[in-house]
């Protein structure tokens, strides 16, 4: 056996898996690549606004640093020149963040930093593992 090609299983079953959670986020919150880039705008302000957030814990803002820092970075896990998957991989990773924030933060904190329309902070509860919820966020003058 060549040294190279445990390398190779190794980087294929990781594709592998990364496509199969991807298939499992689209099917399990319904979510179409189409409204998750509309609400891109709004879903980068609410993790500035979280993360600026003093009341949160220190490593919660921490950890939406990071998300930002990734979601504005040009180096992704999937490249976004990659057509469908390139974005994907932003939409999982911001999935998997919000639903670690909202363990702590609870979705007040949604609620209370939420930029956008009612709809769209339905969609970010579902991707966060809520249920969308009566709350309306707050209106910005």
């Amino acid at each position: 056996m060549e040294w190279w090609q445990p390398l190779l299983a190794g980087a294929g079953g990781l594709v592998v898996l990364w496509l199969l959670m991807l298939a499992l986020l689209w099917r399990s919150r319904g979510l179409a690549a189409r409204e998750a880039l509309r609400l891109l705008p709004d879903v980068v302000r609410l993790v500035r606004r979280l993360a600026a957030d003093g009341t949160l814990p220190r490593g919660l803002r921490v950890r939406l640093w990071l998300l930002l820092v990734y979601l504005l970075s040009p180096i992704d896990l999937v490249p976004d020149v990659v057509p469908v998957l390139g974005y994907a991989d932003d939409v999982v990773v911001v999935a998997w963040t919000l639903r670690s924030v909202v363990r702590i933060a609870g979705d007040d904190a949604l609620v209370r930093h939420w930029p956008g329309e009612t709809a769209g902070l339905d969609v970010v509860r579902r991707l966060a593992g809520l249920t969308p919820g009566p709350a309306e966020p707050p209106r910005r003058g």
